[in-house]
């Protein structure tokens, strides 16, 4: 469930929809462009969420529909393949690791593109897989993004500190210390990168349609509760 897609995953849900010699096909989801983003505290599932999400939406969709994918780290190479960067850039383009002083030194020292740039590139990369639909889109302020499609529903993950620790600690085999250090670390990069790059709040919750607590849900139950959300439809007007 935590598998991460590769690039070439990606690759083949774009060239379904890029298939020009295809016709659109009716989803049984009430929009057949449905997008969804993703916001989450770190240790609250996100992934393995986004991942169960996809697979419920797929199997829901009629037999031909594109693959509904889900786009996390690696919407990371999609940015650098849109905009014909380097590779070797993917280590700069982090969202919740990299501090203001290190945009402050890259920018000034020219050891990138500077930061609004890529913010900007990825943006345009977001807004163009929303766009498409059938995409899940994990973290880079996706829900700010794309808060004027009225088609994509916005989902925000939380759950208590304690918690996220405790995951965060089995799934990469770190200390307690080293897990609770990494959780404020990710938590403080992410909503840094909402407040400079979009003046947002990423804990504010009229920014989404849905906030919920897997601490109190369990995988399954967090899917299910985005499923029927899709079902009914975002709320007129997006979030």
């Amino acid at each position: 469930m935590s598998k991460q897609l590769t690039l070439e995953q990606c690759m083949a849900f774009l060239n379904w929809q890029w298939d020009s010699n295809r016709r659109p096909v009716r989803s049984q989801i009430p929009l057949t462009k449905t997008a969804v983003t993703i916001s989450r505290e770190t240790g609250a599932g996100g992934h393995a969420i986004a991942v169960r999400l996809a697979e419920c939406l797929q199997a829901l969709s009629p037999k031909g529909s594109p693959p509904w994918t889900v786009f996390d780290r690696n919407l990371i190479e999609q940015v650098l393949e849109d905009h014909h960067l380097p590779a070797r850039l993917a280590e700069h383009l982090p969202e919740d690791t990299s501090s203001q002083l290190d945009d402050i030194l890259d920018d000034l020292f020219g050891l990138r593109p500077d930061s609004w740039t890529v913010v900007q590139e990825t943006a345009e990369t977001i807004l163009r897989l929303a766009m498409l639909g059938h995409v899940i889109l994990i973290g880079r302020a996706a829900a700010v993004v794309t808060a004027r499609l009225p088609h994509v529903l916005h989902v925000r993950l939380v759950a208590p500190f304690e918690v996220r620790v405790e995951r965060v600690q089995a799934d990469r085999k770190l200390s307690r210390k080293e897990a609770e250090e990494v959780v404020r670390r990710e938590d403080r990069g992410r909503a840094r990168y909402w407040k400079r790059y979009y003046g947002a709040d990423i804990a504010d919750p009229l920014l989404y349609h849905l906030v919920l607590n897997t601490g109190r849900l369990s995988c399954e139950a967090a899917v299910a509760v985005i499923v029927q959300a899709l079902r009914a439809g975002p709320a007129s007007g997006g979030a």
